[in-house]
């Protein structure tokens, strides 16, 4: 046997362990080695090292496989994903890293990512900013960079005008609302004003971004009523699969509590004390963190996922995908599409958003409706200032009806 061919087994191995390490299912193990296999023996027909694999061996031995797969249908989007999962499976084993980080081929790409460093490393060392604000003011900024295209090259950034800027901002503002426009132009102002700092532009252009106005409580929240949060919960419930049992522990505390996705995301096991029958919430938005009395529901919804369904990892948190590989939610978007899910399946539509937060609003609501002081309102939802939790009193507007004042007759309106 060959060296190449003693090295390929040797790979292959280490996939394999990886798979059922990460509890992956033996019918998936084994239909995932029977395609790697394949896949090695072609790069070992046109005489490739595994090491030296590049993403253009993938696409040229997919179009020339002829294998079947359960689902029969080949121009399928599940069909191609499930062909290419294998293979970049194994790849990463290898590589470590796959897709490989392309190189920057011209000066403009090149720059590109040096400014983007540069900005995130300043970020760190000199705002001490939260990693989740790096990357977001990081996106941006790369964004912008890639929009200039050839442009961002040393000569031309420092020349950037208002025009430029402009510009930006128009093609921008088509896709997104007033809210998400003025999070970008605030993005924009930060990543100008350091490429001043940095003496990258000749002129602080940070000023001259203009942000829509967004006013105090212009809008009322989205929310759901006391019969839609229970008819979610219910038919949620009645989900025993897994992910069915993890998605009602899930929803049980966004009811209970009103805790925000991140806050979720954040929980771990050792956040819930059995014994004292409390739960310690990380609230994300502030910083602040509430130890709040482990409700009977609560309880047993999350007992339930941890004895039933939960798998069985090193993972320190809560919450984890429901198929392999097994790993933490990676933000609070995971909880967004499981929220959206389940209220698809119970019939419940909003008017708006069809996030965690209508579970937030309902339940201030109830509890506004339950005479419940507005500080034991705010402390639950871990608010520091009592202006954000007053935000919910426009959710209320039953109760706000049988107060108002009638307009008088004859009165010019």
């Amino acid at each position: 046997m060959s060296d190449q061919s003693t090295n390929n087994d040797a790979w292959l191995s280490k996939l394999r362990s990886h798979m059922e390490t990460e509890c992956y299912g033996a019918g998936t193990v084994s239909q995932y080695m029977g395609v790697a296999r394949r896949f090695v023996a072609d790069l070992n027909k046109r005489r490739v090292a595994i090491t030296a694999a590049r993403p253009e061996d993938i696409d040229r031995y997919l179009q020339q496989a002829p294998w079947t797969h359960p689902l029969r249908h080949e121009d399928s989007p599940d069909y191609r994903h499930w062909r290419s999962t294998p293979l970049n499976m194994l790849l990463r084993v290898v590589h470590g890293q796959w897709p490989p980080v392309a190189a920057a081929v011209t000066p403009a790409t090149k720059l590109q990512q040096e400014i983007c460093e540069a900005y995130s490393l300043w970020m760190v060392a000199f705002r001490g900013l939260a990693q989740t604000t790096i990357l977001c003011r990081r996106s941006e900024a790369c964004c912008f960079l890639v929009w200039l295209g050839e442009r961002a090259t040393r000569e031309e950034l420092s020349r950037l005008t208002l025009h430029d800027v402009d510009a930006y901002m128009k093609q921008r503002a088509s896709s997104l609302r007033r809210i998400s426009l003025k999070d970008v132009a605030g993005k924009m102002r930060s990543f100008l004003r350091w490429l001043h700092m940095a003496e990258r532009t000749t002129r602080d252009l940070s000023p001259t971004v203009i942000a829509p106005s967004i006013y105090a409580h212009e809008g009322i929240p989205c929310a759901i009523g006391a019969e839609d949060v229970k008819r979610v919960l219910a038919v949620t419930q009645d989900d025993q699969t897994a992910k069915g049992l993890r998605d009602y522990a899930i929803l049980t505390l966004l009811s209970t509590y009103g805790v925000r996705a991140g806050e979720i995301t954040a929980l771990r096991l050792d956040d819930v004390d059995w014994r004292k029958e409390t739960v310690r919430i990380r609230h994300s938005k502030t910083g602040a963190t509430s130890h709040l009395p482990l409700l009977p529901e609560a309880g047993e919804a999350v007992l339930q996922y941890l004895q039933k369904s939960r798998p069985k990892t090193h993972f320190r948190e809560m919450f984890l995908r429901s198929k392999a590989p097994y790993r933490p939610f990676t933000g609070g978007g995971a909880v967004h599409g499981l929220v959206h899910v389940r209220l698809k399946a119970a019939g419940v539509s909003t008017a708006g958003k069809h996030g965690p937060h209508i579970f937030r609003h309902a339940r201030a609501v109830s509890l506004l409706r339950a005479t419940v002081p507005m500080k034991q309102i705010g402390d639950l939802l871990g608010h520091r200032s009592a202006d954000s939790t007053l935000a919910y009193l426009k959710l209320a507007t039953e109760d706000l009806r049988a107060v108002a004042m009638e307009i008088p007759i004859g009165a010019k309106v």
